[in-house]
């Protein structure tokens, strides 16, 4: 016997043509795989593969587990999905490797249902990985996802790198990624365009690492919203660097409900980003109260602290290119602008402010925010 096992979906029973379920196949395939005792592949083959909700769980026998997908995983109607969570679930498995594939999470139908404003499911996230350690996710392509297309809960030690995210800038509520619960994650070199937060950090996450990452349609990168509960766990140490927002709704973005609320957010690096036609590059908004429902009236508790904000550069759709809206109680200490160059219809871009305090420092050429001087 070699010394890796390898393990394809078709010998299980998998058929492609993404018209016959091959749920099963795929489960016999990674049980196969997850109680091999030494390293072990599942590999998909090139073609469409239909499939209900599945989950990947582990713990499994050994810790290197590679999944190489060269075809595509297709989802089923999302009638029949319903309101799941997730359509794709790994679980509690360590040492996992995914390679390549397409999901395909066919979410079209549902979006145009939302749109309507007719009775529909809520529709799931096309991959959970929860409560995994040392994951690694390469080359993996996630297009028109009911909800997000990637989401990272309660995980330690995710590396992401050249994700693609497809999805038209109307489909509600696809985020890309989702992070949260976590520990030591870090996207690089992808491409993602969607209808809601390209990246979306939640609390509890710590420690994160975005780079090279382009994104456009959508509503940029956020650390947000938080503060809907009283009892949340802050963010901290994140770093944004080296990215390309294209017309997109927001850039850097920070977005606390306007609540009571015991969480935090300290320790954040925004740098070397590039805005093209964007509405509104760098934000601080802690007013949040979408449905005007728990809310108005209130301040925010989530304590804003140590960020900074270095070589930002590029095109504003809006006049106003930088709004800290910080909260009343607990203002935003330690805003750093360095080497801001926001234009607004080839001139210097305005900004305003309000319960902000920190420095401006290097070139700015924007208008800088009173509350900061």
């Amino acid at each position: 016997m070699s010394a890796k096992a390898a393990y394809n979906v078709v010998d299980f029973g998998a058929r492609s043509g993404g018209k016959i379920d091959s749920t099963k196949a795929f489960q016999a395939a990674w049980a196969a795989v997850c109680r091999s005792t030494k390293p072990a592949t599942i590999q998909v083959p090139r073609g469409r593969f239909l499939l209900n909700r599945i989950a990947f769980r582990g713990p499994c026998k050994n810790t290197k587990i590679n999944f190489r997908i060269y075809g595509t995983l297709v989802a089923p109607s999302y009638n029949v999905i319903g309101t799941a969570n997730q359509w794709i679930w790994f679980y509690k498995v360590e040492g996992l490797s995914i390679y390549g594939g397409v999901l395909d999470g066919q979410g079209t139908s549902l979006y145009a249902c939302k749109l309507a404003r007719r009775r529909c499911p809520g529709g799931a996230a096309s991959v959970m990985f929860f409560g995994m350690k040392n994951l690694l996710i390469s080359g993996l392509t996630s297009i028109n996802s009911e909800l997000a297309h990637i989401v990272i809960n309660y995980c330690n030690g995710v590396s992401m790198r050249g994700i693609k995210i497809i999805a038209p800038d109307e489909s509600p509520n696809t985020d890309g990624i989702h992070v949260q619960m976590s520990k030591g994650i870090t996207i690089t070199k992808s491409n993602i365009k969607t209808g809601d937060d390209c990246i979306s950090i939640g609390p509890g996450m710590v420690n994160l690492w975005v780079e090279g990452v382009s994104c456009g349609p959508g509503h940029g990168i956020s650390i947000g919203s938080l503060g809907k509960v009283v009892d949340e766990p802050g963010v901290q140490n994140i770093t944004v660097r080296s990215v390309t927002f294209s017309g997109t709704q927001n850039g850097l973005r920070i977005k606390t409900w306007g609540r009571q609320s015991k969480g935090f957010v300290k320790g954040v690096v925004f740098e070397h980003a590039v805005m093209q036609n964007v509405k509104f590059p760098i934000i601080i908004d802690q007013n949040y109260c979408p449905t005007l429902k728990n809310c108005p009236g209130q301040h925010s508790g989530i304590k804003i602290s140590d960020v900074r904000y270095n070589d930002i550069r590029g095109m504003s759709a809006t006049e106003v290119a930088v709004k800290l809206d910080c909260s009343r109680i607990n203002p935003c200490r330690g805003i750093v602008l360095q080497d801001v160059k926001l234009t607004y219809k080839n001139k210097p871009a305005m900004s305003s402010c309000k319960y902000a305090v920190g420095k401006v420092k290097g070139v700015v050429t924007l208008a800088p925010p009173r509350c900061l001087l």
